[in-house]
Parts: structure tokens; C-alpha cells; sequence
């Protein structure tokens, strides 16, 4: 939500402010300022223009919100941009077996997006999940079965990270590998 808002105009965000205050006001007129001063209201004769009014402010907020509430092409093309996934992505192949995660060696490791290509050699599941100062995306991968393999996508800035297997004590045992960002 605070997504979309962020994504509309300074003109929407004062659009959809005034409709919803006129909104507001009308509910709170309707609900305490009309029975003060008309006490049988909305009563016999006073019903079919109250019903009407509310019709007709509920048709302007649905619309407003239509018209209003649209992202602008731009932040439609960020949006797009942000999801699509990155050309410049880094694959590290990583072979995982018991109690042991054999990475390649990885110098001058710089900030980006990285796949990690994930090989289960051992008898037994592992999965592969990484810790550190600034990790966006799911930092664990799904449980992969004794010959399976899996994959896990992060960004990576700069900083030190920690790869484990998150299974059981399996990270105590000596699954953990470090990388340096930077």
C-alpha cells in the first residue's frame, strides 16, 4: 500500500485527500449535525435525497480512487525495472555433503545480485541460507533432497556474510562458509 503511495503524483495524493475528506465530512454530517438540527431525520420526506447523497458521494470516492489512484507510467517502469531480473547476476556454484559446504574460490566478490547454484552430494537434506550486514531477498533456500539441487537468489552490499545450512545442528557441525563484499 504505502508502495502505491509512494508511486502517485503530489496532484493524486491531494486529489484523493479531498475526496475523502468531502467523504469524511459527509459521514460525520450525516451522522451527528443532521439529527441534531432535523430530529425525525432521515424521516418520511427526508429519505430519498439522503439516499441519493450517499450514492452520489460513494460514486465520487470509487472514482476518484480509479482516476486518482494510478500509478504514474514512470513508477510503473521502476516497478518493472526492479522486478525484472538482473543481467548482471553472479552465479556461484556451491556442493553441499555432510558436514561440510564446498564453495569455489571467490576473490573481489563487489556488490550485486548473486544465484547460488546449490548441489546436495551428501545422504541427507540441507538447505542453504546466508546472514550478513545487508542481504535483501530470501536469504534461505528451500530444503533440497540427498542428489537434488536448488538455487537461492539474494543482493549482496557490501560487508561479511555467513552461508550455512540451517537444518538441525548441521551448522554446528561445520556447514558454514564465509564471503567478504566489498
Amino acid at each position: 500500500m504505502l508502495h502505491v503511495l509512494a508511486g502517485l503524483s503530489t496532484g493524486h495524493k491531494i486529489g484523493l485527500g479531498v475526496v475523502g475528506a468531502v467523504f469524511i465530512a459527509f459521514a460525520l454530517s450525516a451522522s451527528f449535525l443532521a439529527p441534531r438540527r432535523w430530529p425525525d431525520f432521515p424521516g418520511e420526506h427526508g429519505l430519498s435525497p439522503f439516499v441519493i447523497a450517499c450514492f452520489v458521494v460513494f460514486a465520487g470516492m470509487l472514482a476518484s480512487v480509479y482516476f486518482f489512484g494510478k500509478e504514474s507510467e514512470e513508477a510503473k517502469g521502476a516497478e518493472a525495472a526492479a522486478a525484472a531480473p538482473s543481467s548482471t547476476s553472479k552465479t556461484i556454484k556451491v556442493t553441499e555433503k555432510e558436514y561440510r559446504i564446498l564453495l569455489p574460490t571467490l576473490t573481489g566478490m563487489t556488490q550485486g545480485r548473486y544465484t547460488f547454484e546449490i548441489h546436495n552430494a551428501g545422504n541427507i537434506a540441507h538447505n542453504l541460507a546466508i546472514t550478513g550486514p545487508h542481504v535483501g531477498g530470501n536469504p534461505i533456500s528451500a530444503t533440497i533432497p540427498p542428489g537434488g539441487d536448488g538455487r537461492l537468489e539474494v543482493s549482496l552490499e557490501a560487508g561479511n556474510y555467513t552461508v550455512f545450512c540451517a537444518i538441525d545442528d548441521h551448522r554446528k557441525l561445520g556447514m558454514v562458509a564465509k564471503l567478504a563484499v566489498g
